[in-house]
């Protein structure tokens, strides 16, 4: 029975590791995204339009 115990507990420690490292992944990102500023956004995101209405030169 004890060993039992110890397993599950050991399960639930891995479960708040898992849980801490996605938060930490999650706020790295987050940090990221918002390092840019508006005019940035705005020039990437014209970028990315032009980029996605340009003819395809290998359109068949």
């Amino acid at each position: 029975m004890r060993q039992r115990m110890r397993w599950w507990k050991v399960l639930g420690l891995a479960g708040l590791a898992g849980v801490a490292a996605s938060g930490v992944v999650i706020a790295r990102a987050e940090r990221r995204r918002r390092a840019y500023t508006p005019e940035e956004i705005r020039a990437r995101l014209r970028d990315r339009h032009a980029e996605a209405t340009a003819p395809a030169d290998d359109a068949r």
